[in-house]
């Protein structure tokens, strides 16, 4: 049996290199985690293409729903360009219909028109028909599904995580996340099956109450999330005894 790999999702060029450094077999780049991930500027994409990991881009141009204009679908498709030309090892993206099924129309030539591999991200999880949802993916492209189960956190969805993993067959990879931590990693794993985990392996790190960046606004005073490189480890260690 194939190991299982961790992923891990960071929004900085720090955080990237503590990851990698610490255990992750890949690193989700991404800006504004905060946002649920958004696609990283051309420069931190470039940065990251020197790590000795694989980075997947994150293709996301706002928050919010993943029903998109088509000005925003062009202007993704003009990220998953710039992905090409700094390096990137893969994307991660997904779309959806008005009528809640992925956007065939969009991904499919998008990832035809890249060399890059793609992950699926948890618009899976807005979908309501799992089968249906895998069998688009597949026919797609797309080498991975990163999914909750339709749940908050992946531990609360493995039932559905599960069943995607017995009907995909093997057609398609899929990925846990969304919560998961060296606590639960491997209760996740043998009750689902995936082959890989993803986490953002992040601890918050309070500022000083009296700083300007608070007193400003542009620091929460309950402090920002960055990666945390004993998480990281932690994490690594426990996937390791799956």
């Amino acid at each position: 049996m194939a190991p299982v790999q961790l992923e891990v999702c960071v929004d900085t060029i720090e955080g990237a290199w503590i990851a990698a450094e610490n255990g992750a077999d890949r690193i989700e780049l991404c800006a504004a985690l905060s946002e649920g991930g958004l696609t990283p500027s051309s420069g931190m994409m470039s940065a990251a293409s020197r790590l000795p990991v694989p980075v997947y881009a994150m293709i996301r141009p706002r928050s919010g729903d993943f029903r998109y204009s088509d000005a925003e679908k062009t202007l993704m498709l003009r990220d998953i360009q710039v992905a090409e030309q700094n390096g990137m090892k893969g994307l991660v993206i997904g779309s959806v219909t008005d009528q809640d099924r992925l956007d065939i129309d969009f991904l499919k030539p998008a990832l035809q028109g890249t060399p890059l591999n793609a992950t699926l991200h948890r618009a899976f999880d807005t979908l309501s028909d799992v089968r249906t949802a895998i069998d688009d993916a597949v026919s797609i492209g797309f080498e991975r599904i990163l999914t909750s189960g339709h749940e908050d956190k992946a531990d609360e969805g493995c039932n559905v995580i599960r069943e995607a993993v017995r009907y995909s067959g093997g057609r398609i990879a899929l990925m846990a996340g969304s919560g998961v931590t060296h606590a639960n990693a491997v209760h996740i794993w043998k009750e689902t099956g995936v082959d890989a985990l993803h986490a953002s392996c992040s601890a918050r790190q309070r500022p000083l109450p009296a700083s300007k960046e608070v007193q400003l606004g542009f620091l929460p005073a309950t402090g920002q999330k960055t990666t945390d490189a004993e998480l990281v480890r932690a994490l690594r260690t426990a996937i390791d005894a799956c």
